[in-house]
């Protein structure tokens, strides 16, 4: 009777810990709830390409989507049709605007937010909350989900901008749970602020995902529909035809109140259109946003006519894709709106940045800072500085690739973890935040050798490993080469990506006279052919839409001393490289020597002899006329032609051109003529050498290339002969850096990107 009495107490025991089980597997199999709220155009840019690969993974994600803020206001434009045309379903509208556009207002916005919100977060019950910026809008988001104990993923935190914003930004730092930011300067930030570095994820911004894609789609349909036809008084009026709109021929300007201090600001956006009406080019004007101040910026621009100015287009909203491609061919954008320091860079387009709104923030070159714009003139002068320029394109703030690091990291997050965050006390050590598989992508750049035989393109690593090299024959046409360097770095740049490398910039070693300034090759050496006048900056700057560096190789052999070989940490060192010519760089007080027309360190072509042999330059008896690679193939031939070459253990298949390598081999076999075309040649380098030292009095001597070791002895003994005394100490050493081109083409952009700190 016991028995029986317990079976049912066990069957029913073990049904419960079965359900138990099912539904603890439901729980750690089920999809993670994402609710993104967007509150106005400019966050939904940087949101949507987030949005758009969630939904395109249904079985790891569901989406809620919640607007509110300026989105919901007929004045800005009621932009969150544009959520609807995106094809994403609004589960929540919320008016939380109270209007007034004054610091009254935006606190009573706040508060009417915060009172509405928690209805909606009841309903919705997210697992984790993407809050994405600045605004007292996204300040009000994240209090509410963090004291509903909702998880929340922060867009963008740790960078460093002017006004209010920096403070709400940093605020909502400190209620995020999870961290996606866009530069390593940010990632410090939010290191240096305590935040767990195992919840920061440096992502790049996830607009660029689709700004680095949108450049070359048909944009002039576009421009002509923005700033072809102007409106006003019920009438279209067509300024000038249609076609006479044209690319890099007209302005954006997008300017915002600066919460801080309202006056001014206002008084500066006035001088701004000033400027603007001066300068006479077509011109589209982007109201402000809904800050305290616009409604008085509004004000300005209606007095000065602007809606209905013949050379202007004043618009309450562009669709984001078409805003790209209206900044991406615009001549100029001015401002101070964060779009114009972030995105623009991306294309390279000019910016003139007004004012204190974006202090501090990371730019590229392509900005140009006007901080106290309290004069028309000084808005008037920095337009006729940028307007029309083209600078290379930056990637500062993404490399198109942010979304699919943000999706891997939403699905690594564990909802059992606790939900208390955690704060690191002190700052941890640099460089260990981590990526979503807890591995740093390893910082790298493209270098490309461009030599009178083989193109080159490698992806070198910060610490100068060669992570991959790929080889092809130089072409002998400029049209050929040009595409040819084009298709190895775009291959290269998407194997960098499976390598886990990222890209910061392409760096060219070439021969010949280089303008580093303007990345332009001036004069070739005769070794490549239609290689003259030659932009390289442009093409690739345009298609890989990262920051280009151009030098000449001997520069590129100093840098990659300096950098990894030798030369590091010393404060002035020569380095000659020995091979088809002979090239060379100085550094004089750690940074390398162009010269006045970009001709400093042509080592080659030091005289040592009066009646020496004639050399590729036009003159004769310089150091390449004796000791180069081409110098000593000459001399082979003449032996080789007089039957004085071969001696006995040597050979020259009849298919083989003679060249250097046969002279040597000959010399070590026991051939006395070709022992001292070898020593006249080390004698001739070791005089040059001679006059470097009297010239530059370097610490050191780097000998590099392939004929270096065979010429180091005999260079030492003429020092030693006849240098003078005080110079005689200064160490002469072989470089032991295998590939110095490619490595000194990546240093130049691995030492400097394009990124200033304004």
């Amino acid at each position: 009777m016991q028995v029986s009495q317990r079976l049912p107490e066990l069957y029913f025991k073990n049904l419960t810990k079965k359900k138990k089980q099912i539904m603890e597997k439901k729980e750690n199999n089920r999809k993670l709830r994402v609710c993104v709220a967007t509150c106005n155009r400019a966050d939904y840019s940087k949101l949507a390409p987030i949005m758009f690969g969630i939904k395109m993974e249904p079985e790891f994600f569901e989406l809620d989507v919640v607007v509110l803020g300026s989105h919901l206001i007929d004045d800005y434009g009621n932009t969150y049709r544009m959520i609807e045309q995106d094809d994403f379903d609004i589960n929540t509208r919320l008016h939380t605007i109270v209007r007034g556009e004054d610091e009254a207002a935006m606190v009573e916005s706040v508060g009417l937010a915060l009172v509405k919100l928690p209805d909606v977060l009841n309903r919705l019950k997210p697992d984790i909350m993407i809050v994405h910026g600045d605004r007292f809008d996204a300040l009000a988001l994240a209090t509410s989900a963090a004291l509903m104990n909702i998880r929340i993923l922060h867009i963008e935190g740790g960078e460093v901008s002017g006004t209010i914003d920096d403070s709400i930004r940093h605020a909502i730092t400190k209620l995020a749970h999870y961290h996606v930011c866009c530069t390593r300067s940010a990632e410090q930030h939010l290191i240096s602020m305590c935040e767990d570095h195992d919840r920061i994820l440096l992502a790049g911004c996830p607009s660029y995902d689709k700004l680095l894609s949108a450049k070359n789609k048909d944009y002039m349909s576009i421009i002509r529909m923005w700033l072809g036809l102007l409106e006003y008084s019920d009438k279209i009026m067509n300024v000038e035809s249609s076609d006479d709109v044209k690319s890099k021929d007209y302005i954006v300007a997008l300017q915002h109140p600066v919460t801080t201090d309202i006056k001014h600001s206002i008084k500066m956006f006035e001088l701004t259109l000033d400027a603007l009406i001066s300068f006479n080019k077509r011109t589209l004007v982007l109201f402000p946003n809904i800050d305290a101040g616009s409604k008085e910026m509004v004000r300005v621009m209606r007095k000065k006519g602007i809606e209905h100015h013949p050379n202007f287009r004043a618009v309450k909203h562009v669709p984001f894709d078409q805003f790209i491609q209206l900044v991406a061919h615009a001549g100029c954008m001015i401002g101070n709106s964060s779009c114009g320091v972030r995105e623009v860079g991306a294309f390279g387009t000019p910016v003139i940045n007004l004012g204190t709104r974006q202090i501090g923030r990371e730019t590229g070159e392509n900005v140009l800072h006007v901080r106290d714009a309290d004069t028309q003139d000084k808005i008037l002068q920095a337009l006729h500085l940028q307007f029309g320029k083209q600078y290379p394109c930056s990637k500062i703030y993404g490399d198109g690739n942010a979304v699919p690091r943000i999706l891997k990291f939403l699905k690594s997050i564990d909802l059992q973890e606790p939900l208390q965050k955690k704060f690191c006390f002190p700052p941890v050590k640099d460089n260990i935040s981590q990526d979503i598989d807890h591995i740093l992508e390893t910082l790298s750049a493209l270098a490309v050798d461009l030599g009178g035989t083989n193109l080159r393109v490698a992806i070198v690593s910060m610490k100068g490993e060669i992570v991959k090299k790929y080889t092809q024959f130089n072409p002998k046409t400029y049209e050929e080469r040009i595409n040819l360097i084009l298709q190895m770095c775009v291959e290269a740049a998407a194997e960098a990506v499976k390598l886990n490398c990222r890209i910061l910039g392409v760096g060219i070693s070439t021969g010949g006279r280089v303008n580093p300034r303007e990345g332009i090759v001036l004069r070739s050496t005769k070794l490549i052919q239609e290689w003259n006048s030659v932009d390289l900056r442009t093409p690739l700057s345009d298609t890989l839409h990262l920051p280009v560096w151009v030098d000449n190789d001997g520069n590129c052999a100093a840098l990659a001393e300096r950098k990894f070989g030798q030369g590091k940490g010393l404060e002035n060192f020569v380095t000659l490289i020995t091979g088809t010519g002979i090239g060379g760089g100085i550094i004089h007080q750690h940074e390398l020597i162009h010269g006045s027309s970009f001709c400093a360190a042509e080592l080659g072509h030091i005289v040592v002899s009066l009646d020496g042999p004639d050399c590729s330059c036009g003159s004769h008896g310089c150091i390449e006329a004796y000791a180069s690679g081409m110098a000593l193939q000459r001399e082979a031939k003449k032996l080789h032609d007089e039957d004085q070459l071969l001696v006995e253990g040597m050979s020259v298949p009849k298919d083989e051109a003679v060249g250097a390598l046969h002279l040597i081999q000959a010399a070590k076999l026991g051939n006395a003529k070709a022992q001292s075309i070898l020593r006249t040649a080390g004698t001739a380098l070791g005089l040059g050498v001679v006059n470097i030292l009297h010239t530059m009095n370097p610490s050191l001597v780097i000998l590099s290339g392939v004929l270096a070791s065979h010429y180091i002895h005999t260079v030492k003994d003429v020092i030693r002969q006849q240098a003078l005394s005080s110079v005689q100490d200064v160490d002469v050493v072989v470089s032991d850096l295998v590939e110095p081109a490619l490595l000194g083409a990546a240093s130049m952009v691995l030492d400097y990107t394009t990124r200033r700190i304004y």
